[in-house]
């Protein structure tokens, strides 16, 4: 006797392969990390030392997060459609405490390698799933209403950078977590501390607006139609960009400047503002992602078939790469002449990763190209797994 299984979750291609054309580019801004000679003496995008190469390696990793989240809220409505309001709800707030919970304990340890948790990062992991929680109590209301929300604050929140905002207290450390922080370190008793990263609201109104954004991808949708709308609309996302930073007065806390000469004042134009994000930073990201996503509509060959598998498994390909790339760095910390003494440098939060340690952009890239290949047999085999195995967890890995 046999038994029919269940039908595998229907995928949207094209997001499948821009979400994993971000994935691998986002290996690349750590690996620079973990590697690079300067990643923890100076800041690549600091235009009176930096390279274009240099500039450009951390320059195109902004496309990642954004992306990500945008999509992980389009995700979230498609995944909506066959449930009813409440059970997404539920769903989204299981899946996003998940998040938070892994990203306190698994993703932390793969980035410091310390069993001791003397320190949590919060990282995009714990925006995504905060996000997700709050999504998930949103869409209980209506589609346009998360839409409204996510306009109010991916448009609104840069009001915030003209306003005086608590300091001390309660009060500034909820402003910060929910809107403002930028790499803060609070500490918790003597020994443990707690690195936060991403502001958390600013990234809940790209999932807003992607979870909107995903009704063009309902089935049934005219697929000419939906290429059209995704030209259009990252085009004028685009436009919208330019114009408003040459305006220079509102969307981004760091207005661009001229340079020493015109390639570095064109530099400045594009650096927008990552923590926390700006409403030009999403701009400058999610403009170009649609027309990505309107080019690779029937894109089919093999690359594009690498890439969406990549794609289909984000969280475990994500978890993956931080505990590869890190045990490489021990590799070339100890085949460096590092020993035992110079595991724990106070001046960064990874072990096995001082200061003043680390190779030029070749070996960055190198890593980076052995890491995203060395990855590939691993999520092919966890993304068959997923495909013919039907636990209730995969569906939160």
């Amino acid at each position: 006797m046999t038994f029919a299984q269940p039908k595998p979750k229907q995928r949207i291609q094209s997001i499948d392969i821009l979400r994993g054309i971000v994935m691998l580019i986002m290996a690349l801004d750590h690996a620079r990390d973990y590697l690079h000679a300067t990643a923890w003496t100076d800041d690549p995008l600091n235009f009176a030392t930096t390279t274009p190469q240099l500039y450009f390696t951390r320059w195109i990793t902004h496309f990642c997060a954004p992306v990500f989240v945008f999509l992980s809220g389009s995700s979230a409505f498609l995944a909506g459609q066959k449930k009813t309001r409440p059970e997404l709800s539920v769903f989204l707030l299981k899946r996003g405490f998940w998040l938070v919970f892994a990203e306190l304990v698994i993703v932390t340890l793969g980035w410091t390698f310390n069993p001791l948790y003397n320190l949590f990062i919060l990282q995009v992991i714990w925006a995504i799933g905060w996000s997700m929680i709050i999504v998930g109590l949103l869409v209980r209301t209506s589609v346009k209403m998360v839409m409204i929300i996510g306009c109010l604050i991916v448009f609104g929140h840069n009001i915030l950078d003209y306003l005086t905002l608590p300091q001390q207290g309660a009060a500034s450390i909820l402003w910060r977590v929910f809107f403002t922080t930028t790499f803060r370190v609070y500490p918790v008793g003597q020994t443990h501390f707690i690195l936060d990263i991403y502001a958390i609201l600013p990234w809940t109104g790209l999932m807003c607006l992607g979870y909107g954004f995903g009704r063009i991808y309902r089935t049934g949708f005219d697929a000419v139609r939906r290429r059209k709308i995704l030209l259009s609309l990252g085009s004028a996302v685009i436009i919208f960009f330019i114009l408003l930073r040459l305006i220079n007065v509102y969307g981004d806390p760091h207005p661009w400047s001229t340079q020493k000469n015109n390639f570095y004042t064109f530099l400045s134009f594009i650096n927008a503002t990552k923590y926390p994000v700006s409403l030009l930073y999403a701009c400058m990201t999610l403009g170009p992602a649609m027309i990505v996503l309107a080019l690779l509509e029937h894109a089919q060959n093999k690359l594009t078939r690498i890439l969406s598998m990549y794609g289909r498994v984000p969280f475990f390909y994500y978890v993956c790469h931080i505990y590869l790339t890190h045990a490489i760095c021990v590799i070339f910390f100890f085949a460096s002449g590092y020993g035992a003494r110079d595991i724990v440098d106070r001046n960064t939060p990874f072990l096995f990763r001082p200061q003043h340690f680390g190779f030029d952009l070749p070996v960055v890239y190198a890593v980076w190209l052995f890491v995203i290949l060395a990855l590939y047999v691993p999520c092919k085999w966890f993304d068959n797994y997923r495909r013919t195995h039907h636990q209730w967890w995969l569906s939160y890995v």
